[in-house]
């Protein structure tokens, strides 16, 4: 078992300790033999005078006295430097490390050694600077995918304004709507930005109650019925109707929507999206799955992502904004569930949500 820190501690001033009683006990035990021998020499061949025994006692004590003083001190400071040395130094190089981290020097780490409460302080620090690091990345990524997301609807409107403007362009009806388009994903995009600042504020609830699943499920199809009969995508569901969740009615409805409409946009004419739902122990599964092209191996880790798409080629139109998925990883988090995906002959989204209220 590996020592800690205040074994190490208690045992080196439990030494230090016995070491003095040690350094206490020579001392006397050796002066008074010393000042004992010397009084018999002294007095051999002569008249004792107790005086002088009383003076070699006296000369005794006092000896073993000074020797176990400065023995004592010595030990001490040996001591107190070892200690000063063996934990204050981590302690600088953490402190160190973490003033760097403060200026912005998140690649900072702290060397570890040992295996005791200081090296477990070391390791939650490098932890911490490996967080921020992260988040830092996926901050200065998110800007940067953003600012590009904005960009080319921004300059296509522009383009189309300016063509307008010195009558390059009549402004047709199609054109105007191909204007209004650009115009709607900004909306959209924006909203789903809100929507995802608000899931990750401390701020954020949801109203949670025990609901049919079956319901959810019909509601959500009826939402988008329209466009998979406009593109000609069966759309088909098998929920029983004993099936029921602790969940938000309508977060599972937005749930839902965002994974139909992401299975249609992926789906080809005449391609089939199917929703089961399968009632397990103490949660239930849901699954939705699509006949499309499906989604690379490489891509899956990363398709809840912000703005991920594993088609870099797809444009906006096909693609969509790259944060549906995203914020239905959140919600389903936030009802303590987990989502997951499996790709190969189409696309399967897995939904596993818990049937009671799992954070009681």
């Amino acid at each position: 078992m590996n020592k800690r820190l205040h074994a190490r501690l208690a045992f080196i001033l439990i030494g230090t300790a016995t070491c003095i009683l040690f350094i206490s006990t020579a001392s006397v035990i050796l002066a008074t033999h010393y000042h004992i021998s010397m009084f018999y020499d002294q007095a051999a061949g002569a008249n004792r005078d107790s005086s002088q025994l009383d003076f070699h006692l006296e000369q005794a004590l006092v000896q073993s006295i000074i020797w176990t003083f400065v023995g004592s001190i010595l030990l001490a400071v040996l001591i107190g430097f070892y200690i000063a040395r063996r934990i204050s130094k981590p302690l600088v190089d953490m402190k160190r490390v973490a003033e760097r981290m403060s200026d912005g020097q998140l690649d900072a780490r702290v060397a570890i050694g040992g295996n005791d409460e200081l090296a477990e302080l070391g390791n939650s620090l490098n932890a911490l600077a490996e967080q921020l690091h992260t988040q830092e990345q996926l901050r200065i990524t998110m800007t940067e995918d953003i600012a590009h997301e904005l960009r080319t609807p921004l300059a296509t409107l522009k383009s189309h304004m300016r063509a307008f403007e010195d009558g390059v362009w009549e402004p047709t009806p199609q054109r105007i709507h191909s204007c209004y388009e650009e115009i709607e994903r900004l909306a959209k995009m924006v909203v789903e930005l809100e929507d995802l600042t608000h899931m990750e504020s401390p701020a954020f609830q949801l109203k949670r109650a025990d609901i049919s699943l079956d319901a959810i499920i019909r509601q959500g199809v009826d939402l988008v019925s329209a466009a998979y009969l406009e593109k000609k995508v069966e759309l088909a569901f098998d929920c029983s109707s004993t099936i029921r969740v602790f969940a938000d009615r309508n977060r599972m409805i937005q749930i839902l929507v965002n994974l139909l409409s992401n299975a249609l946009k992926f789906t080809p004419e005449d391609g089939k999206v199917r929703i089961e739902a399968l009632e397990e122990r103490q949660s239930v599964r849901i699954a939705i799955r699509d006949s499309g092209s499906g989604i690379a191996r490489e891509d899956l880790p990363y398709i809840f992502e912000r703005f991920y798409r594993g088609d870099k080629s797809r444009n906006r139109r096909t693609g969509g904004s790259g944060l549906g998925l995203t914020i239905v990883k959140k919600l389903v988090i936030a009802h303590g569930g987990h989502v997951w995906a499996e790709s190969g002959q189409g696309t399967a989204i897995y939904i596993r949500l818990p049937k009671t209220n799992s954070f009681i």
